[in-house]
């Protein structure tokens, strides 16, 4: 089997169809990782594209120098929406900017109680600083909450979406561009 490996060419002795079963496996864990947030799953795509230049070379990946910078710009907008995601949801539903901090340090915190802590967080951090921060009543600060929740599954989705999109330039300019 090693000697078929050897034959396919491309990098040094691994050859091509290695470096795509490697960049395979990194798009797919990135994909995980804009779903599950312990990963980095922006910074993992990034990486896949790094990687699959660097195994295959200009020619061989197909891959221009700007498609690291569209999708380092897409990685940044995409970790500043996780970030804003919950504190916009909190302003949405009417909440004050007490509880749309209190939505973001909660999204923070929350990362570290997954799965429960992603939604949970905003919602604990949104109500409490709504309650005790900017003295609202029980029902606004529980609203205020529910929206932290509903911008927090909004920004999974963004999140989700662009790297999908990330993953689908890859492959546009592996194939259609380069």
């Amino acid at each position: 089997m090693w000697d078929a490996i050897i034959q396919w060419g491309g990098w040094g002795t691994a050859g091509t169809g290695l470096a795509w079963v490697v960049t395979s496996c990194l798009l797919l864990a990135g994909l995980v990782g804009c779903i599950i947030p312990i990963l980095p799953g922006h910074l993992i795509l990034l990486m896949a594209a790094i990687a699959h230049r660097l195994m295959l070379g200009r020619e061989g990946s197909g891959m221009e120098w700007w498609t690291f910078l569209i999708l380092t710009v897409l990685m940044t907008i995409s970790q500043a929406l996780e970030f804003a995601a919950g504190a916009a949801g909190t302003k949405w539903f009417g909440g004050t900017k007490w509880g749309a901090w209190g939505a973001l340090a909660g999204g923070i915190v929350g990362m570290f109680f997954f799965p429960l802590g992603l939604i949970l967080g905003p919602l604990i951090g949104a109500f409490a600083m709504e309650k005790w921060g900017a003295k609202q009543e029980l029902k606004p600060a529980a609203v205020s909450g529910v929206g932290s929740v509903v911008g927090t599954v909004a920004g999974m989705g963004m999140k989700l979406a662009i790297g999908i999109v990330m993953i689908a330039w890859f492959f546009i300019d592996c194939f259609w561009v380069g």
